[in-house]
């Protein structure tokens, strides 16, 4: 795998991510704290992986320049600016409410993951919009 393939994989993670928090959050409500607890766990995973790649990427590559105009310009950097701020705070939302959870303090957890859950979510999927607008919409030439 070459440094340019590590954007993509890097969607894919973001993906994984989004499809396993709805999966937990769907098992949850089913009363399936098994299967949401390994859901969660792997969403915590393909997170992690995803932070690690982000990372080495970023590290090697630099910064990718957005290249649309006009309202595409505007749209992306309202996702971008939101998507980073909330991105920042996800590891410690997260931290938090697996802690919780496998300290058996399920209210609290609870509590916690109704705020972890969305934002998580949220910036999963604007990871992915930003990587389709950067890299598929807009490249840089």
């Amino acid at each position: 795998m070459s440094l340019t393939d590590l954007p993509a994989l890097n969607a894919t993670l973001n993906a994984v991510s989004a499809l396993l928090i709805c999966a937990g959050l769907v098992l949850i409500k089913q009363g399936r704290r098994d299967a949401h607890r390994n859901a969660m766990l792997g969403a915590v995973t393909s997170s992690t992986l995803f932070l690690a790649s982000y990372l080495y990427y970023h590290f090697h590559a630099g910064t990718t320049r957005f290249q649309g105009t006009g309202i595409a310009r505007t749209v992306y950097f309202t996702i971008l600016g939101t998507h980073t701020v909330l991105a920042a705070a996800v590891p410690l939302l997260v931290a938090i409410s697996v802690i919780l959870a496998l300290r058996g303090r399920f209210d609290r957890h609870r509590a916690w993951a109704r705020w972890t859950a969305p934002i998580w979510l949220y910036v999963s999927v604007t990871g992915i919009a930003v990587y389709v607008m950067l890299y598929h919409l807009y490249p840089s030439a």
